[in-house]
């Protein structure tokens, strides 16, 4: 799969772009701030619906515009694809496939997959536990986009549960400072949580499946990651992903994991009403990163966490391909980040991806190994050298 047109409107810093892409290694390359990275953002954006460096979509409308669109010419064997989204912010987004206006934008996902190195993947190692399970969900999605659907309920539910427990701990609070008297272990004063059972029914059933799916993925991806990780820094491992769920046990059926969930939701009822928040669910739970013996955040020097987070992304990119949908291999501005040996390993591995993506602030940061087409971009411009 590789995509052959690129066209931006009011994009980020792009009123207008029209970008011709072949299979095979395209580089963008200009000083920074002139816009290459946001039209890689872009590619990523119609794979996963979010963006690599922002948490919504406001930032990526030019100033000035009331909306953004993205639209992507994709051919996948002799099978072509027109993709267009339509970014509103603080409205809902519009998609249109081949031209049809019939469609959510979740029905985009699955046309077009993207694999992006950027230096922000330093915090898959570094950062908090809410990015490695941002980093298996969207890879989850990106195997199986029906579970973009299983996400939005997931995230739906939780929501709702924890409007329904904020509510009973401010009531718990109300009701002691008035003196009432003491509140069962399942309710507060005042509040009403007969639809507790309910909500916990959903989060369970909707949790058990994302659980999961979670579980399969660190098991395929395991094994590829420490040969990735052996590739880039040889003798450096061995590397290994432990998944621990803030629901304890050793279920791995769907309907052994609604069974875990659903007891464990019941032990942690009282404290939960107390703080009013769900404390168990795949939004609390970690995936242990580990070199050698030890975790590798807060033990792994720099050039080892950069290495183990590249090494995520290049088994990310080996699993798609092997189940047949080669994604866009995307790399934002690494190769400055990294030292003159990752730089070639890294730039050998990916080489003969279908199509390769790169940005750098000038042309002697590509390793000559990655020869393609170039593109010179600056003052809002996109010029093919």
């Amino acid at each position: 799969m590789h995509v052959t047109h690129l066209s931006l409107a009011d994009f980020r810093s792009y009123a207008r772009a029209e970008v011709p892409l072949d299979p095979g290694v395209t580089a963008f390359v200009g000083p920074n701030g002139q816009g290459k990275t946001n039209l890689v953002e872009a590619v990523g954006y119609l794979a996963t619906l979010g963006s690599h460096r922002v948490a919504s979509d406001a930032p990526l409308v030019r100033m000035g515009a009331d909306r953004a669109i993205i639209r992507a010419q994709v051919r996948q064997g002799e099978r072509q694809q027109l993709v267009e989204l339509e970014l509103n912010p603080g409205r809902s987004n519009r998609a249109r496939i081949n031209r049809s206006s019939q469609v959510r934008p979740r029905d985009v996902l699955g046309i077009v997959r993207t694999v992006l190195f950027a230096p922000e993947d330093l915090a898959l190692v570094k950062g908090d536990p809410g990015e490695r399970r941002r980093f298996l969900d969207e890879l989850i999605t990106a195997r199986s986009p029906r579970m973009a659907g299983v996400r939005a309920d997931y995230e739906r539910v939780l929501k709702q549960r924890n409007t329904l427990l904020k509510s009973a701990a401010l009531a718990r609070r109300h009701g002691a400072r008035r003196g009432a008297p003491a509140a069962r272990a399942d309710a507060g004063p005042g509040a009403d949580l007969s639809t507790l059972d309910v909500w916990d029914q959903h989060l369970a059933r909707a949790g058990a499946e994302l659980l999961a799916q979670r579980l399969d993925l660190v098991a395929a991806i395991q094994p590829l990651a420490d040969k990735a990780y052996e590739q880039l820094a040889p003798g450096g491992g061995p590397l290994a992903l432990e998944y621990r769920p803030s629901a304890p046990g050793e279920a791995h059926t769907r309907e052994d994991l609604y069974a875990q969930l659903m007891a464990a939701l019941a032990d942690a009822r009282k404290q939960e009403i107390e703080r009013g928040v769900t404390l168990v669910g795949p939004h609390r739970d970690e995936l242990l990163l580990k070199l050698g013996q030890l975790p590798a955040k807060g033990y792994a020097s720099h050039g080892e966490s950069w290495s183990y987070a590249l090494a995520l992304r290049l088994a990310s990119y080996d699993l798609l391909r092997a189940e047949g949908n080669e994604p866009v291999l995307v790399l934002d501005d690494v190769f400055a980040e990294l030292d003159a040996r990752r730089r070639e390993r890294l730039a050998e591995l990916v080489a003969p991806g279908e199509q390769v993506l790169v940005t750098a602030a000038v042309d002697d940061d590509v390793p000559h190994v990655l020869s393609g087409a170039r593109y010179a971009v600056a003052d809002g411009t996109v010029e093919r050298l």
